[in-house]
């Protein structure tokens, strides 16, 4: 696919996934993430050329009229989406893949000063909320999801959702409406151990009076799972 084409495609991504454009004569106007996105396109375009200062001063251009700092020798891939886009800065080893979308303050950073890959690899169809710090060579894998605000220094398997500071990783599903990312619907790991020491507590408490050992092996099994899933999101 030619720039040319991936620029329109860029255009027509919009409409596909912000239900508050009303007009295409809004996309001009209200869209710094989709013009950040243009800017890149052709400064990567003489990046790959082997120019430097060119694709360099057309990155300074962009990020001085959308406020988004992409560094031209990033990959970033087709129909991807940066929703209001405010502060974004996308480092440059950075490689996104294709149906990505990421919202305002995000950061895709290193942790090192060490020439090589140092940035994150963001695979197809991954949902960065606001906010969200993703730093070093870690991957976040095919579909998965950052909550907003939560900062992630390992990888991400697919399909499963990173929430917290630092990240804890949590497997879940696509929601019945089949929607990418509910930020209202993300776990809260904390809570859940909270409850499960709760919990447990209780059930020593009701043994420890009652002498009834067959109460904690009834609640053994599902108090275990919630510890289970605990562990391994740490």
């Amino acid at each position: 696919m030619n720039i040319f084409s991936t620029i329109k495609e860029d255009f027509l991504n919009v409409k596909r996934n912000d239900p508050a454009l009303h007009s295409t004569f809004e996309l001009f106007f209200n869209y710094p993430g989709l013009w950040a996105l243009f800017f890149y396109r052709f400064a990567n375009a003489f990046y790959k050329k082997g120019l430097r200062f060119l694709p360099r001063f057309i990155s300074a251009v962009g990020q001085f009229l959308t406020t988004v700092d992409i560094h031209p020798a990033a990959t970033i891939g087709c129909r991807v989406f940066i929703d209001h886009g405010v502060g974004v800065v996308i480092g440059e080893t950075a490689i996104i893949g294709d149906d990505v979308v990421i919202y305002q303050q995000v950061t895709l950073g290193g942790v090192s000063l060490s020439h090589g890959k140092r940035h994150p690899t963001v695979e197809n169809n991954v949902v960065v909320g606001a906010g969200a710090k993703v730093l070093g060579n870690i991957t976040l894998g095919e579909g998965s999801k950052i909550g907003a605000n939560s900062v992630v220094v390992k990888d991400v398997p697919s399909h499963s959702t990173a929430v917290g500071i630092p990240a804890r990783i949590i497997s879940c599903k696509t929601d019945a409406n089949g929607n990418k990312l509910r930020h209202d619907m993300l776990p809260d790991v904390n809570k859940e151990i909270f409850q499960y020491l709760i919990k447990r507590i209780a059930v020593l408490e009701e043994t420890v009076k009652t002498g009834n050992a067959a109460l904690m092996e009834k609640e053994d099994h599902e108090l275990e799972e919630v510890y289970a899933t605990f562990i391994k999101s740490m």
